[in-house]
């Protein structure tokens, strides 16, 4: 199977990361404006499992060291197969709980609360769980980075024209979503043997650790976005008939979104040899600020901005440069 061999590489794998996890969304946006977030989402879900299966037949069956897919498959415990399934299936929880915090209280504070608290939180379980590099660096890095999330709520609180009034119940939402959303890494983490060129009996490798962690989101998702579609916390309620009446466009667009975000998944994987897990998933997670330059320039949502915001914006991009090279120097 492929292997990192240096440092470097590992972090651009991780920046290529951050860029798809923050990109993905942008497939919704260009799906026809009816087409509904939970409908959507199934195809986010198949496309999530189809990369996760193509890089494990194709990167993760490739070169002489390490163990290749379908044999790793073949000899996995089930007790580690179980545990990068429950990270899909914690994953697939956080998410569609961090799409209800923003139905209740929008994107500005349910995105930062949630997304800041998933890095801080995240970055800490996996430095315990696996504690590589500097962490006075690293954690410094991931407060700076923090601080860009919260110059872009800010920013895009003052923009919004009819800001929504932040609610109990979303807050809250979001502060789970937050807490789940940094616990999915360390479980597909754990599932894997630590040297990847050096393969134990009944670990998994990146390629099916990622595999079985996509299985346990589509499993998962039946209960979940089951419920969502027949109990949305916006709108009225969807069928599965709905979804069979999406268009080709409208169901591509959902498929892409999945591939997006497991290439950014499979990287971060496949760096965390190199990188060790608290950096590879702390680098990951900037997407939100990714996210944030996607709506700048490309999406203008803040041409209309008051006076003070680009200063805001321009605060948040210094932020996030100085976190991610503290971040990269951690280790």
């Amino acid at each position: 199977m492929f292997i990192i061999e240096t440092y470097a590489t590992a972090v651009i794998f991780c920046l290529v990361t951050m860029l798809c996890w923050g990109s993905w969304a942008n497939t919704q946006k260009l799906a026809a404006n009816h087409w509904r977030f939970e409908l959507f989402y199934w195809d986010y879900v198949l496309g999530i499992l189809l990369t996760s299966l193509l890089f494990g037949i194709t990167l993760g069956s490739t070169g002489e060291t390490g163990r290749s897919f379908l044999t790793d498959i073949r000899q996995a415990d089930a007790s580690y197969i179980g545990q990068a399934v429950w990270g899909g299936i914690i994953f697939n929880a956080a998410n569609i709980l961090l799409v209800a915090a923003i139905a209740i209280a929008g994107m500005s504070v349910a995105f930062p609360v949630g997304i800041g608290i998933a890095l801080v939180w995240g970055v800490l379980v996996n430095y315990l769980d696996n504690p590589l590099g500097n962490s006075t660096l690293l954690f410094l890095g991931v407060g700076l980075v923090v601080v860009a999330i919260l110059l872009n709520a800010f920013a895009y609180r003052r923009t919004a024209a009819n800001a929504q009034q932040v609610s109990t119940r979303g807050l809250t939402l979001s502060v789970v979503a937050g807490i789940l959303m940094g616990f999915f890494y360390k479980y597909v983490a754990a599932s894997m043997f630590p040297d990847f060129t050096v393969p134990e009996a009944g670990k998994l490798s990146p390629y099916s650790a990622v595999f079985f962690f996509a299985l346990g989101i589509l499993l998962s998702n039946f209960l979940f976005n089951t419920v969502l579609m027949k109990r949305p916390f916006s709108g009225a309620p969807v069928s599965y008939a709905d979804y069979f009446r999406g268009s080709a466009r409208n169901h591509l667009m959902g498929v892409l979104g999945g591939m997006v975000w497991c290439v950014g998944m499979s990287f971060s994987i496949i760096a965390s040899g190199k990188a060790g897990p608290a950096i590879s998933y702390g680098l990951g997670q900037g997407a939100t600020v990714v996210a944030a330059i996607w709506g700048i320039f490309i999406w203008k949502e803040f041409r209309n901005a008051p006076k003070g915001t680009p200063m805001l914006l321009n605060g948040m991009l210094l932020c996030y440069l100085i976190g991610l090279v503290l971040i990269i120097a951690a280790r």
